[in-house]
């Protein structure tokens, strides 16, 4: 049974990254028109606004997948969920367009580092008769971020302002790095082509 309990805060730790990075990408484009008002930039520059957060981890995915092999998925994983929460909050308290993209580029990395290493620690830990369901589940999060992003991103910035929408991922953000730390132990060294990540009891 807390073999079981475990495996489902694995699952919610992978589950919940899952759903934060496309719900960004598409509840930022919504508050693409508000942010361009407030930082009086043009259509070519707002674009980078959303452009510079897909490219850097679109650049990157790969490279810390390969990373994250070497030195621990883990680690990598953990790494990738700070900068993005960090990123969030930064991003909420621009003073420019500049700056805002500038930011954007670094959650993207953050993004990267998470998708490169969360489906590949649910296949460390969940067996393979459980793998199917626990792959599902995650894919089915990011569609669920893709699918509210839009709605709740517009909602959000209707309401508060087009900053509430990375305020909102800082919480979220917090509760995946509270549940790293409470129930995944090891780094997820690769020995001998394998990969151990254990969970706490």
């Amino acid at each position: 049974m807390n073999n079981a309990v475990n495996k489902r805060a694995a699952l919610l730790i992978a589950t919940l990254s899952s759903f934060l990075a496309p719900f960004m990408v598409s509840s930022v484009n919504i508050a693409l028109p508000s942010i361009g008002r407030e930082f009086a930039i043009d259509a070519i520059s707002l674009s980078w606004v959303a452009t510079s957060y897909l490219l850097a981890a679109a650049m990157f995915l790969v490279p810390f997948g390969r990373i994250a092999d070497i030195y621990g998925r883990r680690r990598i994983f953990t790494y990738g969920i700070l900068i993005y929460t960090v990123s969030s909050l930064l991003s909420a308290t621009s003073t420019s367009a500049t700056v805002l993209i500038s930011i954007r580029i670094f959650q993207g990395v953050g993004a990267a580092m998470i998708f490169g290493t969360g489906v590949a620690i649910l296949t460390s830990i969940f067996p393979v008769e459980e793998r199917g369901k626990a792959l599902g589940t995650n894919v089915a999060a990011t569609y669920l971020g893709l699918s509210l992003g839009p709605f709740l991103g517009g909602s959000l910035t209707q309401y508060f302002g087009w900053r509430s929408i990375f305020l909102a991922n800082v919480p979220l953000g917090l509760i995946v790095i509270a549940f790293i730390f409470w129930k995944l132990r090891g780094n997820g060294l690769r020995q001998k082509g394998r990969s151990s990540i254990l969970l706490a009891p």
